[in-house]
């Protein structure tokens, strides 16, 4: 009479760490992917259409126009008796509040005969040289419309630390994004070996362009 053996029952309380360090990685990157997707969406949609505009300058030259104004200011600020130097924060308010300047100031010159003033921000600028014996000054002021306006957004010329932090969160947006969609291609049996193919012939093209057409 032969006796066959029960077979083995997994303990209950035995887990397969494996298997859930696994689900829990797939689950959080594709939370990340999602979420971080969403969250940056508009300012990854930007810079992406932006990327295509820098690119073609040309497509908005037309919208650039120039402004000139005169005006005159007090001469104590500019020549103080007493022997001070320039009054500079007098002289630049007075020209953000006549000719409604909110752009940054970029740089303010003094020489024996004049003093210039340069307002910077994006797609926008206005140089002022002032007179200093006579007190007069002309501002020439430039607007290179809304094509100029993005393009130096999505550079981060001219647009202040606040926007240049912008940036450089979104650039860390755009990491996650994609090491958390690379992540995902490894659990996807039917698509990884595909998915990794198609990126590696991306990463090829890219290279081929910079090898052929631009060293």
């Amino acid at each position: 009479m032969m006796v066959r053996e029960a077979p083995a029952v997994a303990h209950p309380h035995v887990f397969d760490w494996k298997h859930v360090w696994k689900k829990r990685l797939v689950t959080w990157s594709r939370w990340l992917h999602i979420y971080l997707s969403m969250v940056s969406f508009a300012i990854l949609f930007f810079f992406a259409v932006t990327g295509l505009t820098v690119n073609h300058i040309e497509w908005f030259t037309h919208q650039q126009k120039t402004f000139q104004y005169k005006g005159t200011m007090r001469r104590a600020w500019l020549r103080p008796a007493d022997g001070k130097e320039v009054s500079k924060l007098e002289v630049v308010e007075q020209l953000r509040k006549v000719h409604g300047i909110k752009a940054a100031l970029s740089d303010f010159r003094v020489d024996d005969a004049q003093c210039s003033v340069s307002f910077k921000g994006p797609g926008y600028t206005a140089d002022t040289f002032i007179d200093r014996d006579a007190g007069t000054y002309e501002v020439t002021e430039t607007r290179m419309g809304w094509g100029a306006i993005v393009n130096d957004l999505h550079k981060g010329r001219d647009t202040g630390p606040a926007w240049k932090l912008l940036i450089d969160l979104s650039a860390v947006l755009m990491t996650f994004v994609s090491v958390t969609g690379m992540a995902l291609i490894f659990f996807l049996a039917k698509r990884r070996f595909s998915g990794l193919m198609a990126a590696g012939v991306g990463a090829v093209l890219c290279y081929v362009v910079y090898l052929v057409w631009v060293t």
